[in-house]
Formats: C-alpha cells, sequence, structure tokens
C-alpha cells in the first residue's frame, strides 16, 4: 500500500514531535519531513516532494501564507492549516484559504498537546482527503472516527409544497472545500442590481465575519455575515455564520433568515441541505439553488427537494471544481436542472 507521504512546517517543536506521533501511528500515512519555519522546509522540498503539506502560519522569516502562495504557483500541492486562531488570526486564515489550502485544523493557544492529542481523528481525517487533491480536483476520503451523520430533518421537517411565485426572486448557494475561491469568482461577477443571495459555506466559527468583510471589499454588491432576523434584499449575500444553521424564512412580502444552534447535519453546521430545505419550503419556484465545489454530499438532497418545488438548480461542473463530491452527488440525484463551469454560474443569479 502506497503511503500518504507528509511534510510538518511549525515553529513548536512540541506540535512537530506531536503531530509525527499522530500520523506515523497511521499504516498509511509517512511523515517524510518536520521543517521549523518554511525557508529549512524549501530545503527539505529540493530532496523529496510530500503528497500533503500541514503547514503553520505564524512562522519566523518566512510567514505560512507567503509559503503558502509559493507552493501554489510553483508546485500545486495540497496544504493542510494547523494554527492557533483566534479573532485577530482570523483574517489570516481566510487569506490561506483564499490561496489554496485545502483544510484548516485549529488549535488552541493553550493546552496544545492535549487538543492534538484528542484532535487526532480529525487531523488524520484531514490528511488522508488531502491527499487526493491536485488543486483543479479532489476525491472523497473516508474519515476516520465518523459521527452519526444527521440529516436536515433534526432542524425543519420536508417541504410540504412550493408556495405561489412571486416577483422577490432568491438565490442560494451551498459550497464547501474550495468554496472560498468559488464565491469570490462567482460575486465579483455580479452588478449591483441583482436577486437576494443566501450562502452556506462550510468553514469554522469566527471565520465567517472576516471572510464576508474580505468579499465585500471585493465585490460591487454588499456580503456580510448573516445576523438572525436579517432581511434578504436585492443587492446584498448573507453568508452563513461558522457554528449555527442558516435558514430562509418568509414574512408577509418579504424574506428573512433565521440563524440558529442546532445538531450538525451531514456533519456540518452550518448545512447546505438545512438552508436548501427552508429555501424549498419557503420560496419554492421563486428560488436558484446552486450547488458548487464540496467534498461529500451535503446539498445534494436539499438541491433535490428545491428542483421538486420548481425552483432552478445549478450544479458547478467537474472541470471547474477543486472538490466535485457535492455537485456530483446533487446529479446523481436528479437536483440539477443545469450544470455549469464556474466562470458561467453568475449568469444563473442574474436568470440568464
Amino acid at each position: 500500500m502506497k503511503k500518504i507521504r507528509v511534510l510538518l512546517v511549525d515553529d513548536s517543536a512540541v506540535v512537530r514531535q506531536v503531530l509525527q506521533s499522530i500520523l506515523d501511528s497511521e499504516p498509511d500515512i509517512e511523515v517524510i519531513g518536520a521543517a521549523s519555519d518554511p525557508i529549512f522546509a524549501l530545503e527539505k522540498l529540493t530532496k523529496e516532494w510530500p503528497d500533503v503539506i500541514v503547514l503553520d502560519v505564524e512562522m519566523p522569516r518566512m510567514d505560512g501564507i507567503t509559503f503558502l502562495k509559493k507552493i501554489m504557483s510553483e508546485h500545486p500541492t495540497p496544504v493542510v492549516i494547523c494554527s492557533s486562531l483566534t479573532e485577530k488570526g482570523a483574517e489570516t486564515t481566510v487569506q490561506a484559504l483564499s490561496a489554496g489550502a485545502v483544510e484548516i485544523i485549529t488549535k488552541p493557544q493553550i493546552g496544545l498537546k492535549r487538543f492534538l492529542q484528542e484532535s487526532s481523528g480529525e487531523l488524520v481525517a484531514a490528511v488522508r482527503a488531502a491527499s487526493h487533491a491536485n488543486v483543479r480536483r479532489l476525491s472523497n476520503s473516508t474519515a476516520t472516527k465518523i459521527p452519526t451523520k444527521l440529516n436536515a430533518d433534526v432542524i425543519l421537517p420536508p417541504a410540504s409544497h412550493a408556495m405561489a411565485q412571486t416577483t422577490e426572486r432568491i438565490v442560494a448557494i451551498g459550497t464547501s472545500t474550495g468554496g472560498t475561491q468559488a464565491l469570490e469568482v462567482v460575486l465579483t461577477s455580479l452588478p449591483r442590481v441583482c436577486p437576494g443571495i443566501v450562502i452556506v459555506q462550510h468553514m469554522p466559527e469566527k471565520f465567517t465575519a472576516s471572510f464576508a468583510a474580505r468579499l465585500n471589499g471585493l465585490s460591487q454588491i454588499e456580503v456580510r455575515e448573516a445576523k438572525n432576523n436579517d432581511r434578504v434584499i436585492p443587492g446584498c449575500a448573507l453568508i452563513a455564520p461558522g457554528g449555527k444553521h442558516m435558514l430562509l424564512k418568509r414574512s408577509g412580502a418579504y424574506y428573512h433568515v433565521e440563524v440558529v444552534d442546532g445538531p450538525l447535519v451531514n456533519r456540518h453546521r452550518p448545512s447546505v441541505d438545512v438552508l436548501f430545505r427552508s429555501v424549498a419550503k419557503f420560496a419554492g419556484k421563486n428560488a436558484t439553488g446552486i450547488i458548487m465545489t464540496g467534498m461529500g454530499d451535503d446539498g445534494a438532497r436539499g438541491l433535490k427537494e428545491m428542483y421538486d418545488a420548481g425552483a432552478a438548480t445549478v450544479a458547478q461542473d467537474e472541470a471547474s471544481c477543486i472538490v466535485f463530491g457535492m455537485p456530483r452527488e446533487a446529479i446523481k440525484l436528479g437536483g440539477a436542472k443545469r450544470i455549469m463551469p464556474l466562470s458561467e454560474i453568475h449568469r444563473a443569479i442574474l436568470g440568464s
């Protein structure tokens, strides 16, 4: 069996030691080297190139973001970010995702060794998943210690019927791995006048506000992290906050969102299935559902429910996906009326 070769880049000797111990204990993973900063890592890369790089962000001599961009421009390689993340550092981590990092493992400032040991399953799963990446495409990977997989029924019941058509259009977008880059392409292509948009991007807590702020600065439309009871209005995109589910609701002539707690759905919170089901229920044929790059199948059943409710539905095509898992599963279920490249998805939002 060919082992997944991993290079560790972290300025903490303790972190390197713990990470190496965790990964080397897996029969299908081999740590081929560890470096205390990107300069040392570059020296090691001249001798042997890994399948996956596990990378810290804040390091001496060269920061992790600069190193990540260098790797992606010269020799694209799956990178798992393993970094201490605070409110202050969230913006940096969003930049890492936008630069091409495949997965993120968060580590605290204190109790680090214990945290890494307790999160070993998450780390191993991330490395296995990342090992299939080639920047443009990523295959599904079977994670270890998988929790019970709940569906959208735990948040709201299936839609009983689609409501009558109105003039107010809603666009719902769901995405995961690779979505930070894909959403930037789509949202920056939109004019100021466009339908109201609700988005689930699988992303850890504390990242979504920084991510939304970054997109807001790049786009003509307004982009912000959703708050409970926010109106869904034309020319504005609301991104579900990490760690919360977001649902579309209708009150009279207006749409708004509900931001709620709840169990993981399809192992995610926010879940695309939860958002899509609520859009099927409250917007019906007035909606457009778009499922984009992402691992797994979250959103596939929800898109089919939107399709059955009369909504226009779109799946991103395989060639333009970093991860074709979510769109592929939606297509398999018959939930996608159209399959489109990333560069054309903004046209579906505008109704063309």
